[in-house]
Formats: C-alpha cells, sequence, structure tokens
C-alpha cells in the first residue's frame, strides 16, 4: 500500500505526524523508517537530549523582526534546515523522491539524494531543475561503481557528494523482524551500473565498504569531479580530525538517526566537542533527532551550520506528498522565526554566536 496524497496537510507539531502517517502505508515499509536499532535508547536520546540545554529569552534586544535565510553550497535558502539523504522514497509514497524535491523547492531548501534513491538521479533532478540537492553515496568496494555513481550525480547537477562512513553494516533494527519484513526495493541507479541486472537495495548494500580510513576519503576527493565532498557519520572529535585532515570539505554530526549503533551518545551530546575539535576549519552539518525550530536553534547555537531533517520529511510525503514535504519545513521554519524573536537574535549569525543554559551544570556556557 502506498500513499498517493498530494495537498495540503494540517501540522500542529512534528511529533504528531509520526502517528498520522503510520495509519497510511504498510507497517512492514513503515516500520523499516520509524524504527531504530535493538533497544532504541540512542533514537530516543537524540530527541530527549535537546532538553539538556535551555535557550535564555530576551525581550529587550530590540528586534523588529528575525532572519532565517542563509547561503550555502551557492545556493539561498528559506533556512539552515535541509532534507537529510534517506532511501524509501519509494516505499512510501507513487511519486517517490521527485516529489520530495519538488516538495524541497516549494519550501526554499535543499535535498540529499541516496545513492539507493527509487528514481534515476537525472529524472529527480528534473522534477525541480531549480532545486539544489547533493549526492550521497554508500561507498562500494568496486571502485568502477563508485566512480560511475559520482559521475552521474555530477551530470545530474548535484552540488556536493556526501561520504556516509557510519553504515558499512546495517544496524540491528528489530521492528523488521518483529514485522517479518526484508527491504527488498529495487535500487535504479545501483542496477544501471550492473547493467540493467534488478539488483534489490540488500544486495547493493552487500557490496558496500564495511570499514574507512583516511585514504577513502582522498580517494573520493580526487574522483569528486570538483565537487565539496561532505564526510557524514561523525560521531567522535578524534573522527572528525581525521576527515579535516584527509581534506574533507565538510563534516556532517550524525548518528544515522539511532538506526545503527544503539547505545552511542546522542548527536546533540557530541555536537559541542566535535565543533570545538573542528573550530571552524569546515562547515558542521548535524542531525538526527531534530523535531521543533528549538532543536534547530541548539544545534546551531552549538557548533552546527546547517541542519538537516530525515523522518519528519517521510512522514510529511506519505500524508501530502510535495505539499506535506513543504509543510515541515513551513512549521519548523515558524517555530525557528518564533524562537528566534523571542530569543532576542535578528539572524543565523547571532544564533550562531548564542550561548545556551546548561541544565546539569546550572550555568550558562562558557
Amino acid at each position: 500500500m502506498l500513499s498517493n496524497a498530494e495537498g495540503l496537510i494540517k501540522i500542529i507539531n512534528l511529533e504528531t505526524l509520526e502517528k498520522e502517517a503510520s495509519d497510511k502505508i504498510d507497517r512492514g515499509a513503515f516500520g523499516y523508517v520509524q524504527g531504530g536499532a535493538e533497544d532504541e535508547l540512542t533514537l530516543r536520546a537524540n530527541i530527549e537530549s535537546f532538553n539538556k540545554k535551555q535557550i535564555i529569552p530576551n525581550g529587550l534586544a530590540g528586534l523588529d523582526g528575525a532572519d532565517t535565510k542563509v547561503t550555502f553550497l551557492g545556493a539561498e535558502l528559506a533556512s539552515p534546515i535541509i532534507i537529510a539523504p534517506m532511501a524509501a522514497h519509494g516505499l512510501l509514497h507513487e511519486v517517490a523522491d521527485k516529489a520530495t524535491i519538488t516538495g524541497a523547492g516549494k519550501a526554499g531548501t535543499m535535498m540529499g539524494v541516496s545513492t539507493y534513491a527509487s528514481v534515476m538521479l537525472d529524472q529527480i533532478a528534473a522534477a525541480s531543475p531549480n532545486t539544489p540537492w547533493f549526492f550521497q553515496l554508500y561507498m562500494s568496494r568496486d571502485n568502477g561503481f563508485n566512480e560511475h555513481m559520482i559521475s552521474k550525480a555530477v551530470k545530474a547537477g548535484a552540488k556536493a557528494i556526501v561520504l556516509t562512513i557510519d553504515a558499512g553494516v546495517p544496524g540491528n533494527r528489530e521492528s523488521d523482524k518483529k514485522n517479518n519484513y526484508n527491504y527488498s526495493m529495487a535500487t535504479p541507479n545501483v542496477a544501471e551500473y550492473y547493467e540493467g541486472k534488478s539488483i534489490t537495495h540488500s544486495e547493493a548494500r552487500a557490496m558496500r565498504k564495511i570499514s574507512f580510513t583516511a585514504e577513502d576519503i582522498q580517494y573520493i576527493k580526487s574522483i569528486s569531479q570538483g565537487l565539496l565532498v561532505f564526510v557524514k557519520g561523525i560521531q567522535a572529535p578524534e573522527a572528525a580530525e581525521i576527515a579535516v585532515q584527509a581534506g574533507a570539505d565538510g563534516i556532517w554530526v550524525s548518528s544515522h538517526g539511532g538506526r545503527q549503533m544503539d547505545g552511542s551518545p546522542s548527536s546533540f551530546d557530541m555536537l559541542p566537542l566535535i565543533a570545538k575539535q573542528v573550530n571552524k576549519r569546515v562547515p558542521i552539518i548535524f542531525d538526527s533527532g531534530i523535531r521543533r525550530g528549538s532543536h534547530v536553534f541548539k544545534a546551531l547555537a552549538s557548533g552546527a551550520d546547517i541542519i538537516a531533517v530525515g523522518r519528519p520529511v517521510l512522514y510529511g510525503l506519505i500524508l501530502g506528498g510535495s505539499e506535506g514535504v513543504k509543510a515541515v519545513f513551513d512549521q519548523l521554519n515558524y517555530e525557528l522565526h518564533t524562537t528566534m524573536i523571542l530569543a532576542g537574535k535578528k539572524n543565523i549569525d547571532e544564533v550562531k554566536a548564542t550561548k545556551l543554559f546548561d541544565v546539569a551544570t546550572q550555568q550558562i556556557e562558557k
């Protein structure tokens, strides 16, 4: 059962979308998207950890408005919130990634497109020609495949390459086992390399590179045809340092939405430590657990430059197609704008310079 919805949706908050979307598609497919690894401790911690830091209101800042706009990868965006790369769009909606990128364009943001996209890269790009997007690479042990995929992405108009390093093996996601679900959806961009042979997601995943070194980053840089290369799945400061030293153009702090290793720290808890290590040498993208505009504000204040959103975008896709995706960003941007006004911050640079209140120490951050 796939959604074919297209139209305006009403959003009270992003948490309510999960239950609404769960009633619209097959239980197994929804469980694949919604579920996390093992006991889902990290999945929950990604959201709950934002409560450890608080924003101090300032009603005497003399504001007459707030501006959420930023420029990233040469594109002006409505806010610093973008779409994280995800597979499974075609499990959820008939128009799949094409509806998602159309929604991104309507929202004034950009989209990450996965190696395992449900639609050919050039078709995704053509669905919304003026919408910027970047390509997320699951690196293969076959360098011919890696070069083929990057060439496809460059030809189709990708703005950057994102190398994912935290998914060499799939996480132990027990929701799939409970639902007797095996994600075996076709991956057309992968199948093209194998001369049209029907390659499922599971088969493609078995070909992935398992572990990474600085040399892998340098190799991807060497074949990126001039595109910037971001490294996604950074959770440790030392990994961030290795990536920067290897020539990464950006660091992507992510716990893969709690889908990979359970019991690891939340992405938000690790963000300040990684930001301190990076020390503004390259931009930092952040994802995992974003459900509120205040979460966006706190992540920016903790060292991130750009914030990526995953599951809620797919829930919006299920409920309203491209308009549903746009509605998710409208809600987040509204909440971020409101928070900025109440905190007395007129633009994103001021948000990034904000010092938060640490609940544990009962002190304002130094």
